[in-house]
Formats: structure tokens, sequence, C-alpha cells
């Protein structure tokens, strides 16, 4: 005892890290299982009531720690520190120090809203994800007290022994004491096959403990078998407490949209508050204009070159994302992801499940009739639920009866119950299959299948062969269970008279047990020639990665039954065929990789699995046709940082199989310091740390661990790859409307500004042409709806088949500063001065320094109007022009976005109040100009349009020294 009290000090601090006290912790849980039993202070008989109660204290309970949710107040507190944010409340604060009140209260209602707006749209999506919540099996076998007893599972301890039967999920790390497993370890490794684990004597040093023969593990499940087990760690402390810690150890980045809205504020407060410190000096010295003047229009230069809508416009235009993403099965947990997910450059996929369709299927059937292609539907003289006459059997070809021998056998030698199998229309009466067009399968609905997913593909094909599903034709009356180191399963069954043996297993270990074989006519022995067959046969099949199970039976006399073992049961069998088994990659997955191709973006499978199966599926849905590479675990592991960075820069895709959970994460952060935005799949425990670290982590929400959707950014519904490729077009439309709408409010800066400019530049005497009010007006009111229909704006054409955007490509670069601040901006500018100055030049104003601050105040009234009318009329001018980036409106549809001109006719209706209704005229200044100075506006909004149309016809027909992308060009997106 004195040697385990050393060695339990010596791991104290890795058993405080995991959670576990130090008493009961171990070195090492592959020692000597005498060892182990010595180390954890229990015996094979297990531990005492009392003696377990006492662990759970020390120890804590059977759970994993949840990720720690941040509390709502710190949620929307962070609301209000968002860069735009900030220069909104420095705005804010400057109009308090010049005691515009007003101002001071739009500004503050703005910060308000958009943070309560935002706040519940994350709130909301993180509901949505956590409603898919799956947890660990609440109950469990244990022996107490030398009894069996039943027990919630977060009452297991260190010491517990544990008994694991088939179709259960293990609650804890274990040892295995007794008989052996079949086990899922899927939401560990990755690996859609079983393994198998035993008890043995030697253990190989240099094995991974997830590759441990002996070792179980919590969260995986049994689907063959029964043993009992010895736990050595719960909680924090297994395997998936392990990864789970990993995962939350991670640390996530800022998306590219907040660095790049982030990067967007310090340019727009940089102009702002260089123009406003700027014009003291010239107001004071230039102009000669008094302090306080000088400075109020300081002010009033900064919050006319802040964007006040821009925030809340790209906030809800992320959450019109969010929406469109959610109906189409993927939840998104942050709504800056939506634009993330429109960035990506590489996809690292997982397979079983996402690729594939995560259901076995029997794709290949093969007896001594010759292969077979695997029935969709029983033939028409064989229908499930039905007792097969000799009649009817004589009837049906030899092949059909072969068949129909073959699926009896299946369905009997079976403990999978299939939900709900289909009756098909007969003479005897209509159908009553009305729900089988809405379907995935044709024999039945899978929704409440139950056992091994293996034994359910092959009873799925039993019925289609004319078999019973439901086993209700027969009596089992002996049942020998799947043995993982015999490989095989059997049972005896009455049928009809007869007592038969039914066996299935590996087609090496059914062989050898096999002295006939079915033939078309009868049975005869199995020869040379028949062996030679079917190894040929198994050969080919294991070539296709395909999994393989062999069936056979035999009569027994009832004289035999008394006392039979199963070495008298499994022996003269009468081999009857074989199935080859697969999990068939999604039908929809192809055209979603060949749209991926065409837009640019590599991908990278990364799985658990073998790689032989995992190149097998990538090449059938098209991944890997212009090169493909497999790299296993073990090779990863040895490779250097600079080798794995040259892997990945080569032109080709790449599968990395047998990959553990630090080399998933290893290969995101490669990628990510090589300039890529890398979206990462998974679905496992294993998965969670890459699914924190990648820039999008993607989880699946039907079969995923709650770890794994804890960890991730987004959730599928679906599973389906072909969701994650309609994530990644809808978030380049996002991107590319919140460029859009940047655009848009950008424009109007210009002649926002250069009216005022012209004002101080003259030293007053042109009048000031603009109220503080009337530019805050056109911020927050005018410009909202139009530039949040431009975030509803549809796709340009050609949007999927663009390279992706690098990672440090701002969200506002000079083309777009142009556009807005020179040409559209501009030719606004120059009319709405033209307006301004041609409506005080015609109530007799000349210019004059003289005379220009002493205009009548229904003049100045009515020319500041008419400047705050010709902006208006200019954003409808700038709102269709920027609903495309460099395709003409007429090849998108002038009328196409409804919703924007719905919003242009608010636009006109609010503009029309705050210029014709009293109490608005008031608050903002305005007047009602003379009725030929409002025909001026008509022509506005198309003046500006066309020279923007002009613009982008330039940009067109100039020759381009960008090189379209090959639709397979996968190096690093700096190439681009």
């Amino acid at each position: 005892m004195s040697a385990h009290h050393g060695e339990s000090e010596r791991g104290s601090a890795s058993a405080a890290e995991s959670g576990r006290s130090d008493e009961l912790s171990i070195q090492d849980p592959t020692e000597s299982l005498e060892r182990l039993l010595i180390d954890l202070r229990t015996r094979r008989g297990g531990l005492s009531s009392r003696e377990a109660a006492r662990r759970l204290v020390v120890a804590g309970p059977n759970r994993l720690i949840r990720d720690e949710k941040r509390g709502w107040v710190r949620e929307l507190l962070n609301q209000f520190i968002h860069p735009l944010a900030l220069l909104l409340w420095a705005a804010a604060l400057l109009a308090v120090i010049t005691g515009t009140t007003a101002l001071t209260v739009a500004i503050v209602a703005v910060i308000l809203l958009n943070a309560i707006f935002a706040f519940l749209q994350e709130r909301h999506a993180e509901k949505a994800v956590e409603a898919l919540a799956a947890y660990l099996p609440e109950r469990c076998q244990v022996i107490r007290d030398g009894t069996l007893a039943t027990i919630e599972a977060t009452e297991l301890v260190p010491g517990d022994v544990i008994a694991i039967q088939e179709g259960e999920r293990i609650s804890a790390d274990a040892r295995l004491l007794t008989g052996s497993l079949e086990v899922d370890l899927s939401t560990l490794t990755g690996e859609s096959q079983a393994a198998l684990r035993t008890p043995e004597a030697e253990i190989n040093a240099e094995t991974s403990l997830l590759q441990s023969v002996d070792v179980v593990f919590s969260g995986s499940s049994c689907v063959g078998g029964e043993a009992t087990a010895l736990v050595y760690a719960t909680g924090m402390g297994t395997e998936l407490g392990r990864i789970a810690a990993l995962s939350k150890r991670v640390v996530k980045d800022p998306s590219p949209l907040e660095q790049q809205v982030a990067r967007a504020a310090r340019l727009i407060a940089l102009i702002a508050v260089g123009m406003g410190m700027a014009f003291v000096p010239v107001g004071l010295f230039l102009a000669d204009l008094p302090l306080t003047d000088t400075v109020n229009f300081a002010i009033g230069l900064l919050v006319a070159n802040v964007p006040e809508g821009l925030l809340p416009t790209i906030t809800l235009a992320l959450a019109v994302g969010v929406r469109v993403l959610a109906r189409n099965g993927a939840l998104v947990k942050r709504i800056s992801a939506v634009e993330t997910l429109g960035s990506t450059s590489v996809i690292c996929t997982d397979k079983t499940g996402t690729l594939t369709m995560n259901r076995m299927q029997v794709t290949a059937f093969w007896t001594f009739g010759g292969p077979q292609d695997p029935p969709a539907s029983p033939p028409a003289e064989l229908l499930p639920g039905m007792r097969v006459s000799e009649a009817m059997r004589a009837e049906a070809g030899a092949s059909d009866l072969l068949g129909f021998r073959f699926g009896r056998a299946s369905a009997a030698c079976s403990n999978a119950r299939l939900a709900k199998p289909t009756v098909f229309p007969t003479e005897a009466g209509p159908s009553a299959s009305e729900d089988l067009a809405d379907s995935p399968d044709p024999v039945h609905s899978r929704a409440q299948d139950v056992g091994d997913p293996t034994e359910v593909a092959m009873l799925r094909h039993a019925v289609t062969l004319g078999a019973v599903g439901d086993r209700s034709d027969l009596e089992r009356l002996v049942h020998f269970h799947f043995d993982p180191v015999l490989r095989r399963m059997s049972t005896v069954d009455r049928v009809g008279h007869q007592a038969v043996v039914h066996s299935k297993g590996a087609p090496e270990e059914i062989l050898r047990l096999c002295t006939r074989v079915a033939g078309a006519g009868e049975d005869r022995p199995l020869g040379d020639h028949d062996r030679r067959l079917v190894e040929a046969v198994i050969q080919e099949w294991a070539a296709r990665g395909l999994r393989l199970i062999a069936v056979a039976d035999r009569v027994l006399h009832d004289r035999d039954l008394g006392g039979l073992s199963r070495a008298q049961a499994e022996k003269d069998l009468t081999l009857l065929g074989m199935v080859g088994l697969s999990d068939p990659a999604r039908p929809e997955v192809a055209a979603a990789v060949t749209q991926c191709h065409a837009a640019g973006i590599r991908l990278i499978v990364v799985t658990g699995d073998n790689g032989l199966t995992a190149a097998g599926i990538a090449r059938q849905v098209g991944i890997g046709v212009s090169g493909l590479a497999v790299v296993n675990g073990s090779d990863l592991d040895l490779m250097s940082e600079a080798e794995l960075d040259e892997l990945l820069e080569r032109n080709e895709e790449l599968i990395f199989a047998r990959s553990s959970p630090e080399a998933k994460l290893r290969i995101t952060d490669a990628l990510q310091s090589l300039g890529h935005i890398v979206a990462m799949t998974g679905d496992g425990v294993n998965d969670a740390p890459a699914l924190r670290r990648a820039d999008i982590g993607v989880a699946m929400g039907g079969s995923g661990t709650d770890v794994a959707r804890e960890a991730a950014t987004m959730v599928l519904t679906d599973d389906n790859f072909a969701s994650i490729v309609a994530a990644v077009e809808a978030g380049r439309r996002v991107y590319d409307n919140v460029r859009k709408f940047i655009v848009y409010i950008f424009a109007h800066a210009t002649p926002e500004v250069v009216p005022l400019l012209i004002y101080a530049a003259s030293g007053g005497a042109v009048p000031l042409p603009l109220t503080v009010m009337q530019i805050l007006a056109i911020d927050l009111f005018t410009e909202t709806l139009p530039a949040l229909a431009l975030g509803r704006e549809a796709p340009e054409p050609g949007l999927m088949e663009r390279p992706p955007r690098r990672r440090r490509e701002n969200v506002i670069n000079s083309e777009m500063l142009i556009r807005a601040w020179a040409v559209m901006g501009g030719v606004s500018a120059v009319l709405v001065t033209g307006l301004f100055l041609l409506t005080l030049a015609s109530g007799g104003w000349a210019f004059d320094s003289a005379t220009g601050a002493t205009q009548p105040e229904l003049l100045w009234r009515e020319a500041t109007t008419m400047t705050f009318l010709g902006i208006v009329s200019c954003q409808i001018g700038t709102a269709m022009a920027s609903r495309t980036q460099t395709e003409s409106l007429l090849r998108v549809g002038v009328f196409s976005n409804r919703l924007l001109l719905w919003g242009i006719g608010f636009e006109v209706l609010l503009a029309a109040a705050i210029v014709g209704i009293a109490p608005l005229q008031v608050v903002f200044g305005t007047a009602i100009p003379e009725t030929w100075l409002m025909f001026l506006l008509i022509p506005l909004p198309f003046l500006v349009w066309g020279s923007d149309e002009a613009f982008k016809w330039l940009k067109r027909s100039r020759p381009t020294e960008q090189v379209e992308a090959a639709p397979r060009d996968f190096g690093a997106p700096q190439a681009h």
C-alpha cells in the first residue's frame, strides 16, 4: 500500500487537473489487472455500497463539466463595446459637450437598439443548439455488495465493476475483466467500424490507449457481446473528459468580419476625427469663425462622417443570413460566423455521417446462384408477413428461393428490430404504404430501428428478400451471442416442424465450419472449387472496402437439442452466401463537391477511419480527382511543422486517416498559419478541440455528440455536407451585401461633408447648407430601410465561381471608397450643392460675406431643406446602383428586389413628413420649398445611377490582370 501511496502522490497534479481525487488516481490504466485492482483498492466482485458512497464524495459525480455559459449581463455589455459602438459613444459624448440633446438621445438610442437586437439574436441561436443536446446514459448496471444492481450513471466511481451488454452505452472508462465486446468508438476516434475489445494478458506498451484491446471508454457503445469491466476513471478524468477539457483550453479568435469591422471603425474614426480636427485651424484662422461655432462645426463634420446606421444594418443583414441558414438546416450560434462561412477557403470534412449516410447498407449480395444486385423491394410472390407455401416456392425461381433462404437465415440470426416494416400492395388488398413516398428508405422508416447498424442493414436486406422482418414465423430455441474472438453468432430456431441452426459472421470463419453449399436446385458438398470461388469474392469485395458477412444454416434433429453446445451447433453448416456492406456516400454530396471546386474551395478529409475506406468514398463524391494523397496518423505525427506546411501547400486534396484530436488541431493551426479560412466538420468528442479552433466549427446535429455541438460555431440539423456548401453560398451572399450597403452608406458622406466644407472655406459667406439634425435624419432614418433591403439582395451571377477572398482582405477597399466617395458621392455632392445655391439665389442671395450670414430665416431653411431632399433623392439612385458590384443592374433586374422598392417608398414618405409636418419642421429645421424646385429633384436618382453604371462599364471593359481561378486550383489563398 505504501508503494501505491507514493504513486498517488506523484500523480496528484494530473489527477487534480482531470477532476479526480489524488487517492483514486492511477499512473497507467494499461498496467496489469492485478496491479490495477490494488491501485484502485477494489476486487473483481466490486465495491460495497458504503465504500462507493464515500468515493462518490471524493471523486465527484460521473459527469462532464460543460462550458460555463457567460452570464447574460456580460453578453449584453459586450454588445456596447463593439468598435463601431465605441465610435458612436464618442459622437454622443461630443454631442453632450456641445449641448445638442436631441443628437445625444438619437445616437444613444441607436446603440441601445442595436445591442439589444444582437444580444437577443445570439441568445436565440444558442438556445436552438442546446435543444439538440444528448447526454451520457442515465443508468447503468454495476456490481455492488456482490450483486448486480442498476444505478444512476452519475453515481459510478473508480473501482466499480460494471456489466456491459449489447446495445448499451458505456458510462465510464474501464478495463475488461471477463467476456468480449464489439464497441463503437466513433465518438472518440471517428472510425465507423466497431472495434474488438477483450481481456488480454500481454499489453503492447507502444499501443495508444484508444487502441488498447482491453479498454473501453465512456460515451462509446457496445454493439455486440457482453462483459464485465473495472472502472478506473469517471467524469472529467475519462478520455471523453480529457478531450472536452482540451477543447475548453483552445482560444477562439475573432471572426474575419469582426476583425474587419474593427478595422473599418478605426478607419472611419481616423477620417472623422481627422476632418474635425483639421477644421479647427481652418475655422479659426481662415474662416475667422468664433471658437464656439468652430467646435460645433467640427462636431458636425464628425457626426456627418460617422455612419450611425452602419452597425444596426450589418447586424440585421447577418441576422437575415442566420434565419436563411436555419431554414436550410444550419443553426449558427454567432451571427458574425455567417460572413466567415462565405470566406472559407478550405473545408476539413469528416467522412462518416457527413460525406456518407452513416447507415450501413447491403451494397453487394452473392449466393452460389451468382452475384445479385440487392433488391429494393420484396419480390411479388414473397411478401413480408406472409407464410411461404410450397406452391409459392415452386413458382418462384431458383435464384429467388436461394435469396429467400438467405434472407430468412439473416433475419433469424439477428437481434435487430426494424421500426416499421412497410406493407406492400398485393392482390389481396389495397396499398397501405401511403407514407412510402416520404420515407428515405423504400422498405421502411428507420427512425426507430434498434440494434447494431450492420445487423439492422442485414435485416433490412432480409425483408427485401421475402423474410419476415419481425421473426414471427419462427421460434428462437437457443441463442449463442456474437463472440468477437470467434467473430460469429448463431441461433437455433423452430421453423415449421424443424429446428434449424442459423449462423452469420466473418466469411473466413463461417467458411471454415461449412461442409455443404446451397445450390440452385439442392444442397451439395462444398468442394475445393467452391472454396476458391468464395475466397475470390472475399478478396475482391475486401479490396472495395466492403464489410463482409457470410450466412449459413443447418437442419437439426430434435434429439440433438438437449444440452446443445456452441461447438456442436456450429459444425457441418451449409453456406448460403455473403453480403457486402458499406456506408454509402450521400447522393447530393457529389454535386456539392463540384460546387466547392468551382468556388476554389479545397476539400480535406480528416477522419479516424481507415485510409483505404476514406479514399474510396472521397473518389466516389469527386474529392481528389486531380490528385489525392492519403496520410496516416502515425506518419503525420512524425512530420515536422515545415513538412506539414509543405504538404498542405501542394496543389492536391488530402485525406488524413486515423487522426487524433491533437492531429486535427494541428492541421487546423497549420492551414490558418498559411492564410486559409478553415471550416472543420465533426460529430465526435474527438473533434471538439479542432471545432473550437477552426474559423468555423461545423458539428452534426443528428449524430453529433453534445461536446461537439457545444464547441462548434454552426450545427447541421441534417448532418449533410451539401448544407455546408449552401451555407458557404449564403455567407458569400451576406458578405457581398454587407459591402453593398457599406458603399450605399458611405456614398452619402460626400454630399453631407462637401457643402459644410464650402461653408467653412467661405468663412460663412455661404450659409450653413445642412443642420446636424438633418444629417441625423439622413443617417438614421431615410437611408436605413433601403440599406436593410440591400442586405436581402439576391446573389450576383457567378457568386460560387469566384475564388475565396483572402483572410486579410479588407471589407472596405480602395475601389469601394472611390466608387462611394468619388463617383456616386461626388456626383451627389455637385448636384446637392447646386440645388442649395440655386435655392438661395432664387431668393435674392448673392455671394457676399457681408450679407451671407444675414439671409432671411425662411429662405435659409428652404435652402437647407433642398439640400436634405437632394441627398434623399440621390440616395434613391445610390440604392439602385449599389445593388450590384460589377454587373449592370439591367442584367439583374431593376425591379427584382421588391423590398428595396418598398424601402424607397418609405424613404420618400418619411422625407415628405419631415419637410411637410409642422412639429417635425421644428425638430429638423425644414420648410416647404417652391414647387418648381421640387421638380428638380426628379432627375437626380438617374444621374447618380447613370454615373455608377458608367463606372462599372469601364471596369468591366478594361483588361484585367486577375487570372480567372481554375476550378481546382487549391494553392494558398495568397496566390489568388
